[in-house]
């Protein structure tokens, strides 16, 4: 009782600071209740699940505070019927908001480690429509047909072209660009025939992108 409690109170928390900026798409947010952020937590952090601070995993990797990934979501417009790809699986969390969203969600990691935690947590969820890999996604994910949405969440020094091949007529994609040493900002592309619309939206704190799968973990 008490877990879902706190479960409660933190999801309530992360509504009334979403709606001061405006956001408040219901089937967004309801995609957000229904997937227990604690579950995607590392037990030492659990106290910070729904607080707007970034949150360390294994790897090296982080897990994005709830504000930055509702945010996100926000302006990715992930539909029923959508065939989603996120690049950077990190804990799964994303991956799980959008599987409740789209149709299908393929989400890759060069970690394996996160991989198969993000797994064990989709089958504790019962999320079958959602595919995950351990793959290389610094090239994105030719022979996998096109996707409406994509997501990728490591940093280009330039939009990368490759992903936006990968996409449906009519589907956008964010990703992190550098644009310049110590700032990162969120880009959305979308694509209309063979013409793309670029919308920088705001500042994000990711990584360059890490080509190749990572060899021990």
């Amino acid at each position: 009782m008490a877990h879902r409690l706190v479960e409660k109170e933190g999801f309530a928390a992360v509504v009334l600071r979403l709606r001061a900026e405006g956001i408040s798409d219901i089937d967004l947010l309801t995609a957000v209740e229904q997937t227990p952020r604690s579950l995607f937590v590392p037990a030492q952090f659990a106290d910070d699940a729904y607080s707007s601070c970034t949150i360390p995993l294994d790897c090296g990797s982080f897990m994005e505070g709830a504000d930055l990934v509702v945010r996100i979501l926000h302006h990715l417009k992930v539909r029923p019927g959508h065939r989603v790809l996120e690049v950077g699986t990190g804990s799964g969390f994303t991956a799980a908001v959008m599987g409740r969203m789209a149709e299908r969600v393929l989400t890759i990691d060069r970690y394996k480690t996160l991989t198969a935690a993000a797994q064990r947590r989709m089958d504790d969820l019962g999320l079958r429509n959602i595919v995950i890999r351990h793959a290389d996604g610094s090239a994105g994910m030719p022979g996998e047909g096109t996707f409406d949405r994509i997501l990728v969440t490591s940093a280009f020094n330039a939009m990368p072209r490759f992903y936006a091949d990968q996409l449906a007529s009519g589907g956008s994609m964010i990703a992190p660009l550098m644009i310049s040493e110590n700032e990162c900002r969120l880009v959305r592309l979308t694509k209309t025939g063979s013409r793309f619309e670029r919308e920088d939206l705001f500042d994000a704190p990711y990584l360059p992108i890490v080509p190749q799968l990572a060899s021990y973990l």
